[in-house]
């Protein structure tokens, strides 16, 4: 079995984004709620859309800060949900 990763990712808006695995399967995640259920300082400053939009792809998942803030396991992801 070949190893999951995202193959790309683009905004959604309302804090949501697109995801392309590498099974040629796409997924759509609010990102947004979970912050909401999830209120932490390291977390609520991506409640703004520009700094939202700063993710990158790294190591096939999808990060946000240089010292990944904010990341999810890629199970997940692919699923369409993220646990609380």
């Amino acid at each position: 079995m070949s190893r999951l990763y995202i193959t790309q990712a683009k905004d959604a808006g309302n804090l949501s984004v697109n995801l392309w695995f590498s099974d040629n399967t796409m997924q759509t995640i609010n990102v947004g709620d979970f912050i909401r259920r999830h209120p932490h300082p390291q977390y609520n400053k991506y409640l703004d859309e520009r700094k939202f939009n700063s993710f990158n792809i790294e190591n096939g998942n999808i990060v946000w800060g240089k010292n990944w803030d904010l990341v999810f396991p890629i199970e997940e992801l692919h699923a369409g949900f993220i646990a609380d």
